[in-house]
């Protein structure tokens, strides 16, 4: 590491926000670029890299950067995309699992209204009984439509935490719900038909 790496690395974790702001500039657009190698995409790997930069200034005390800075963030900044890329895939497995929307399919068949308000009703006690925090991210992806990133952005909390709410939350509606599936697929099925 040079003295100049070492100088902003202290002044860094002494709290210095300009600091922080000038390494963030600096190394950003080089940080997206490894990123994307592994997510593809700009939009989540600008997520991968804003989400790593608060992570790092809330933990700035407890750094032990021992190489270059710029070597330390990119391989940082690789395990966060890997890490990343490992929960997307993970959420995306929940999702297409139990990821319905009751309001999605066609309301003509005979039993939709009885299913429909035996299943909403079920999902709404299920709702109330997650924690609120839960709840609310739930309730944002599934009936509001918003993407994890504007939950995040919205509730000024980290990607990583709404991705961790909604898996947790997935995975319960999911155990909770498996008496209405062979229903609710059979229902799809029809659905489908009409």
């Amino acid at each position: 590491m040079t003295e100049a790496d070492k100088l902003v690395v202290i002044a860094f974790q002494q709290g210095d926000y300009k600091v922080f702001e000038l390494v963030f500039k600096e190394n950003y657009s080089s940080m997206v670029r490894t990123a994307r190698r592994i997510l593809i995409d700009v939009e989540p790997s600008e997520e991968v890299i804003q989400d790593l930069f608060v992570k790092l200034w809330e933990k700035r005390d407890s750094l032990v950067i021992t190489t270059s800075l710029p070597a330390y963030l990119h391989k940082a900044v690789t395990n966060h995309a890997i890490n990343y890329w490992k929960f997307q895939k993970k959420t995306v497995r929940y999702q297409d699992y139990i990821g319905f929307e009751i309001d999605d399919y066609p309301t003509e068949a005979a039993d939709e209204p009885l299913l429909h308000n035996d299943l909403q009703k079920k999902i709404n006690a299920l709702m109330k009984s997650m924690p609120e925090k839960r709840r609310i991210i739930f309730e944002m992806s599934r009936f509001e439509g918003l993407k994890y990133w504007q939950i995040a952005q919205q509730l000024g909390i980290s990607l990583k935490t709404v991705e961790y709410h909604m898996i947790v939350a997935l995975d319960f509606m999911r155990k909770k719900l498996t008496d209405y599936l062979p229903v609710l697929l059979g229902f799809m099925l029809l659905c489908k038909n009409l």
